[in-house]
């Protein structure tokens, strides 16, 4: 019988160089989601509602790779889409907003009651919350909270449409 790898084998150095360069190329993904989003003209007529397409990379990760690996790939689009495209304004709310968002999905799916839509649906009224925390405290100001229903039902609706297609895509990527 063969022993289990150990931590300084050659094959556990593979393995981690494997994760490595998975992680890089799902942030990288993920930054020109979030590129592309950034480029479209989209204008629902509420400020601040993105359909957050970079998610469904999140959620790919957190759901075939691991809590970890989910946290490297949206912190490291976040951060570098921050410097690139939304200043350091946009990143802090970004950030604030994955944060919690992301806290919420792992709980969810840890409890194995959720379907990858349900666990999206909820980090992204859990983002939008994120995003309305950091803009209170910025502000100082609670009355902010007033557009959190708008936000809610966008959120929701966001986080549905990102959820079936992550969902879609970990399918396919079974057969892989």
């Amino acid at each position: 019988m063969a022993s289990p790898a150990k931590k300084n084998s050659p094959r556990s150095y593979d393995v981690r160089a494997k994760n490595t360069a998975i992680t890089a190329l799902m942030a990288s993904l993920a930054l020109i989601f979030s590129y592309v989003e950034a480029i479209i003209p989209y204008n629902p007529g509420v400020p601040g509602i993105k359909l957050g397409i970079a998610n469904i990379v999140t959620l790919i990760a957190l759901y075939r790779l691991s809590e970890k690996h989910a946290f490297v790939v949206n912190f490291v689009r976040i951060i570098i889409a921050g410097l690139l495209f939304n200043g350091v304004f946009g990143a802090l709310y970004s950030l604030g907003g994955a944060t919690l968002s992301l806290i919420g999905m792992i709980l969810l799916k840890r409890t194995e009651k959720f379907s990858i839509a349900g666990v999206s649906m909820a980090g992204g009224v859990l983002h939008n919350m994120g995003q309305l925390l950091i803009a209170a405290l910025i502000l100082q100001d609670g009355k902010i909270f007033l557009y959190f229903p708008v936000l809610l039902f966008s959120g929701m609706i966001a986080g549905i449409v990102i959820g079936l297609g992550a969902s879609v895509i970990c399918q396919r990527l079974q057969h892989i």
